[in-house]
């Protein structure tokens, strides 16, 4: 079965729509990209899949389980786990602090329990806390712990969002442009650690992402979108000589120059 299925699914903002009849079927273990220029639908269509926008029309399905119309903390209860464009950690908040919150929306304990500090609201703050350090531990986070989120330079403050997300325990992990403000060399470091990812925590990924180097070297599969509309779909090799893709990224002279080299 399909770990993520959406069908036909559309999305209108005052009329306009942002996403038209989007289709997308991810299996276990796939590691998919969404290309298109900016203004596409591509953060829309997360956006949609983790209950930040209710679709207009359509279904979408996580294994087995409509999504439509729930909220994003059970989405996330679910296996779903996201990083955004523009990082939005608690950033006064030390580094240990910041996986620690992503704990709480599943934790075991009454209110009640956490006010007078009781047996099962102890077990379960050492359990989250051993949990944190080892995300710190395993993501080369652990010298921060108690570092304000803020003095993290950018690189390890997109790797602690990495972190906090899977401190949500998902099977799905949706990346909006994780290259976004790196340099080359960096973008050859982030595409090992993607990798990585999806190997150690036995993730799906789905990502968003600008930098063709990227995508078209790790991703098995990718969709491209043009005004809300999927214009190509299919393998790295097959979207880099779609005539169509060319045309979104290079205009309609194409056939004079530039040509799939472009999407490298």
């Amino acid at each position: 079965m399909a770990l993520l299925q959406a069908r036909q699914v559309t999305h209108r903002f005052n009329g306009l729509a942002a996403v038209a009849d989007f289709n997308l079927t991810l299996e276990p273990d796939e590691l998919v990209g969404i290309i298109g220029p900016n203004g596409a639908g591509k953060t829309t269509v997360f956006n949609l899949i983790t209950g930040v926008y209710r679709a207009t029309a359509g279904s979408i399905t996580f294994a087995g389980r409509e999504l439509v119309g729930l909220t994003p903390s059970r989405i996330t209860a679910l296996g779903i786990a996201r990083t955004f464009q523009n990082i939005r950690l608690f950033r006064d908040m030390t580094v240990l602090d910041n996986v620690r919150v992503a704990h709480y929306g599943s934790v075991g304990y009454h209110p009640l329990e956490a006010l007078l500090h009781l047996g099962r609201f102890q077990r379960e703050e050492e359990r989250i806390i051993a949990h944190s350090r080892e995300l710190l531990a395993l993501l080369q986070l652990e010298g921060y712990a108690g570092e304000p989120a803020r003095n993290l330079s950018y690189g390890l403050q997109r790797r602690l969002e990495v972190a906090r997300a899977l401190a949500t325990g998902p099977q799905l992990l949706l990346l909006d442009e994780p290259a976004a403000g790196m340099n080359p060399q960096e973008v050859i470091g982030l595409m090992e650690f993607i990798q990585w990812l999806k190997k150690e925590f036995h993730l799906t990924i789905l990502l968003i992402e600008h930098q063709m180097h990227l995508v078209m070297n790790i991703c098995e599969r990718l969709l491209v979108l043009d005004f809300g509309e999927t214009i190509a779909a299919g393998k790295p090799r097959e979207i880099q000589h779609d005539p169509r893709v060319l045309e979104v990224y290079l205009g309609r002279g194409v056939s004079a120059g530039g040509g799939p080299d472009a999407l490298r």
